[in-house]
């Protein structure tokens, strides 16, 4: 990461969990760690085994609803209904 952004192991684990979440877009994780698309992927790369990698990353690719511009206006929330509460997450306190 260019940017030389220094996070957490906690900090880490909650990016990529936001990152496999369907409904989470890669803007929330820009605002809630300043990482962008490009570093989330950096990231994902150095942080999981190949395999799984190539997976999140074949499921990520041209999915709209992890991208905010391309997501359809009645979503309105950046995680499942029946997803647990996360006390961590500052974006879903809003």
């Amino acid at each position: 990461m260019k940017n030389k952004i220094s996070l957490t192991e906690e900090q880490i684990d909650r990016v990529i969990e936001m990152a496999w979440e369907d409904r989470t877009p890669f803007d929330a994780i820009l605002s809630q760690f300043g990482l962008k698309e490009q570093d989330v992927i950096r990231l994902m790369r150095r942080e999981m085994k190949s395999s799984s990698f190539k997976m999140w990353r074949a499921r990520v690719q041209g999915r709209s609803t992890k991208h905010s511009k391309n997501r359809s206006e009645d979503v309105e929330r950046f995680r499942c209904s029946r997803q647990r509460n996360i006390s961590n997450n500052k974006i879903s306190k809003k």
